[in-house]
């Protein structure tokens, strides 16, 4: 059907040319508005077949308009179940979930029966709103309408008792089916994933006996969520040695893993392939890259990722400044801000956290103050302890201890500990013992009696050589069991990661062995006689 082709009511002389038309693919808006119009002068809309499937019609064309479907809808008098289900689904699939409850329970008030295809949307809905108390009403309906047993049904509601955390009765609803299928299984390790139990997510995965890009997905980005990026990276190749095509959210969670680890090499493979798949640059998949360059320092590779977004929104944005602040470009993540704001993007409350970090780098304290009050007086964003958590740091880290603790103290909620820990390191920082000692007592009063802590209060006693105060502080530590965190170092080799924890006994051969090879690597190289001789 051509865009230019104007339906007159004439074509349709039977219901069956009717319907055909209803069938092609490229309905407009337009055709849509000329079919609904016949519709109701010819009263097929009385017809619960014919008008359900132009009900369907209309929530799936290309300009699919819910709240026009909607009307449509309204303008059906003898409305079947189908038509009820095509419109709770539309709402449910649109994330309109309220509407689809809303819906649902007018369907089952004017007496129409929900069936399992029902109860698979609308258990949808109540996941998407968390509305748990809702769902166990539907569950123990289905039950009495005998539609549990069902696999949407099912599938339904181990993906809603995972959302709200009740893994219990996802458990055994899991346990009980006797037909899971991919979704079954992918919902199941997904609840496990969002409670952080990702080595019974894992567990579960082995046993899979089908996977889909969407369960390795789940499984990758469980790891990343508990900061396990090493087992993301692992998983993620094991998914391309078994033959899956990465799809957008596997590549994104795995970029977000390679930022972490610095593993730039698989960073470029992976840029590589969306560049080779002639992927769209989003909103989501461009910051995700330009997180990733600026975590591995390659700050200039970010901006060209950033310059070649075809829509550059706030996370974008944000990521860049927040790279280029943590780079040393902190001029440049200013400049940035003001680029923001020629583009017509308003800041959330991620920027300013980045904005003053870059202040606090520079030691721009006029900037950052001027910032900070414009985060309430322009933008309308109430500052959060993270805000303040910053301008302590940028306080502190100029000298003005004073103001430091001013901010602390008129402060309107309680400082948590990255707020005491700014103040603390300026202590440090400047030699300032007293406040250090009184900051330090603040922390220990709110049970955040860390090691981390107790070093950075021993290293203020050392730098005024109050050696006898250093010694009390790891006594303390010795008596409360209080130890340091190890240190660690990662190395990326052959696109493999590889990770050396202080204190930790691997066994000697295997770090030699790996030592060698990249010796070996850096020894095939040949050295320019030019530069070797200095000339």
């Amino acid at each position: 059907m051509g865009g230019n082709i104007h339906i007159a009511s004439k074509y349709f002389k039977s219901s069956r040319k009717l319907l055909s038309v209803l069938d092609q693919p490229c309905l407009t808006r337009s055709h849509i508005n000329q079919i609904h119009a016949h519709f109701i002068s010819s009263g097929s809309i009385s017809d619960p077949f014919a008008a359900g499937k132009f009900l369907l019609s209309c929530v799936v064309s290309k300009q699919a308009d819910l709240q026009h479907a909607y009307a449509v809808f309204r303008s059906i008098p003898n409305r079947s179940t189908y038509i009820w289900n095509t419109m709770i689904r539309a709402f449910s699939e649109q994330g309109e979930s309220h509407s689809a409850l809303t819906l649902f329970k007018r369907m089952f008030g004017w007496g129409y029966l929900p069936t399992n295809y029902t109860f698979s949307f609308v258990f949808r809905a109540c996941a998407d709103l968390c509305e748990l108390k809702l769902g166990l009403e539907c569950h123990n309906l289905a039950v009495k309408l005998g539609w549990e047993s069902y696999d949407f049904v099912q599938n339904g509601l181990i993906h809603l008792y995972a959302v709200c955390n009740c893994l219990d009765c996802c458990r055994k609803l899991f346990d009980s089916s006797s037909n899971r299928d991919v979704i079954t299984w992918t919902a199941m390790i997904n609840g496990y994933v969002k409670s952080g139990q990702v080595e019974v997510a894992r567990e579960l995965f082995d046993e899979m006996p089908d996977k889909n890009n969407v369960s390795w997905s789940v499984m990758i980005n469980g790891y990343v969520q508990v900061g396990l990026f090493k087992e993301a990276l692992d998983l993620f190749n094991d998914m391309l040695n078994h033959g899956f095509q990465p799809n957008h959210s596997s590549i994104v969670v795995a970029l977000s893993a390679c930022g972490f680890l610095g593993a730039l090499d698989q960073g470029r493979w992976i840029h590589a392939y969306i560049d080779k798949k002639n992927m769209e640059l989003d909103g989501i998949l461009g910051t995700a890259l330009v997180d990733m360059y600026s975590k591995c320092g390659c700050i200039e590779l970010a901006y060209h990722v950033f310059e070649k977004m075809p829509h550059r929104d706030v996370f974008a944005f944000t990521s860049l400044i927040s790279g280029l602040a943590n780079n040393g470009e902190s001029a440049r993540a200013l400049a940035l801000v003001s680029r923001m704001e020629t583009e017509g993007v308003k800041p959330n409350e991620i920027t300013f956290i980045c904005v003053l970090n870059a202040c606090s780098r520079m030691g721009l304290v006029k900037e950052g103050l001027k910032v900070f009050e414009s985060m309430t007086d322009v933008y309308g964003i109430k500052p959060s302890v993270q805000h303040y958590g910053c301008l302590v740091d940028l306080l502190g880290g100029a000298g003005m201890l004073e103001q430091a603790k001013k901010v602390v103290s008129e402060m309107p909620m309680e400082p948590d500990n990255h707020v005491l820990g700014a103040l603390l390191n300026a202590c440090r920082v400047h030699g300032n013992v007293e406040l250090g000692s009184e900051t330090v007592q603040g922390l220990v009063e709110r049970g955040l009696d860390l090691s981390g802590v107790h070093v950075l209060l021993s290293n203020i006693y050392a730098s005024v050589n109050q050696w006898g105060y250093v010694e009390n502080v790891r006594k303390k530590m010795e008596d409360k069991n209080v130890k340091k965190d190890p240190g660690c170092s990662l190395i990326e080799v052959n696109g493999v990661v590889c990770e050396f924890v202080a204190g930790n006994k691997l066994i000697a051969e295997e770090i030699e062995l790996l030592l060698s090879g990249i010796d070996k690597h850096l020894r095939s190289y040949r050295i320019d006689s030019n530069i070797a001789s200095g000339s």
